[in-house]
């Protein structure tokens, strides 16, 4: 599933079709398509893991899933997209994903505060939320969208290993420090992961996602699906300390 810094990236990819009409907008998606047609882009936004496309008065949430792709001007062979956009010269086509047509605010729909990439970001209501939420896993709390928008799987694992934190371990029994640090290490690593995506470097640069090793200790890893959502999660038993 994309995380949030490849959607920042996807935001940027399409930046130049801001302010172009849409000729014609079909697909399989379950929307309005004749809703689209001759309006013009406002705006391209990103909240986590969803791209938004708003036009006036309301706008579309897209959500790559786990398989999700996009292709501009370009169509993958005998494949109906979710969404097509045709402009004049151009075209966008999104394929396996989530599309939805949203006609509440915008603004009123997100908690930009939560968005590990955005500049309104605020750590300090991340670490409030998290003190509520005393019983769940470290796991849990690094993918849950209200506290880290953006941060998915890989994010979770490699921020874990970094600070040294058992993915297991409860937030309640885990001192404020360590999980300040954890807060902070989420939008430093989701910034790097950015850089290295748009360099195509970002899997020489795991420590722990997808690894038989610690690269620390030198014995092998765990990979177990723990959490609520029983994502696979990557540790390593001996310098990952286990606060239960």
């Amino acid at each position: 599933m994309p995380e949030g810094p490849s959607i920042v990236i996807l935001k940027e990819a399409l930046q130049s079709f801001t302010g172009k009409k849409v000729g014609v907008a079909e697909g399989n998606a379950k929307i309005d398509f004749e809703k689209l047609q001759g309006l013009k882009i406002l705006e391209l936004k990103s909240w986590g893991k969803h791209f938004l496309i708003s036009f006036n008065g309301f706008y579309i949430r897209i959500h790559l899933l786990m398989f999700g792709t996009y292709m501009v001007n370009q169509r993958k062979p005998s494949t109906t997209p979710r969404l097509r956009l045709s402009f004049k010269n151009d075209e966008i086509n999104f394929y396996t994903c989530s599309v939805k047509l949203i006609e509440e605010d915008i603004d009123a729909a997100y908690d930009w505060d939560a968005d590990i990439m955005n500049d309104t970001w605020n750590p300090e209501k991340a670490l409030k939320k998290i003190k509520i939420l005393k019983d769940d896993m470290l796991c849990d709390l690094l993918l849950n969208q209200e506290l880290f928008s953006g941060v998915g799987n890989i994010i979770k694992n490699e921020v874990l290993f970094r600070i040294r934190l058992h993915p297991a371990s409860l937030a309640g029994s885990v001192p404020t420090p360590k999980l300040k640090e954890m807060v902070k290490e989420a939008r430093i690593y989701s910034f790097e992961f950015y850089e290295w995506k748009k360099a195509f470097v970002l899997k020489q640069h795991w420590l722990i996602y997808g690894k038989r090793k610690c690269p620390r200790c030198n014995i092998p890893s765990k990979a177990e699906h723990i959490g609520k959502g029983k994502r696979i999660t990557y540790f390593c038993e001996n310098c990952q300390k286990l606060y239960d």
